[in-house]
């Protein structure tokens, strides 16, 4: 079985990284690769990161923390549409979290999805996060996950 792991968005890495693509009925759910980049590029609190498998990129996310609670999110994970259905997408979710947690040292992680991503939601809750009932400015549902 090969490895999943995360590498910092480089000038080595990055062409490969926006070309990462969704499967069309899933493109509304989430921004794309190269607006989360003009984002992470403006606001210096957002760490993007390319998912690995083995030697090929699968994949892409960003997370930061911000505010005086230091309110850390995973803000966006997407697999390219090539390699989904292969659990990489949990995998990558269960090795991004102890990650984040360590790198700004907290216990709790947030997330938000839109209310019609039924799939994500499914995931997350699997993997332990908490719908808190309550929506960001975005209209997008709020999750919790906290660390044991």
């Amino acid at each position: 079985m090969g490895k999943l792991y995360f590498k910092n968005i480089t000038d080595t890495n990055e062409k490969q990284v926006r070309k990462i693509e969704l499967r069309q009925e899933q493109e509304h759910f989430i921004e794309t690769v190269a607006e989360c980049l003009e984002e992470a590029s403006i606001y210096k609190e957002w760490h993007p990161v390319a998912i690995y498998y083995d030697e090929h990129i699968i994949g892409f996310a960003m997370y930061g923390s911000f505010g005086p609670n230091k309110d850390t999110w995973i803000d966006r994970i997407m697999i390219d549409k090539r390699f989904q259905g292969k659990g990489y997408g949990r995998m990558a979710m269960e090795r991004l979290i102890p990650i984040v947690a360590q790198d700004y040292g907290v216990d709790v992680i947030y997330l938000s999805i839109l209310e019609e991503n039924t799939v994500a939601r499914r995931l997350y809750e699997s993997i332990g996060f908490a719908y808190m009932d309550e929506k960001d400015p975005n209209g997008e549902l709020i999750f919790k996950y906290v660390l044991d």
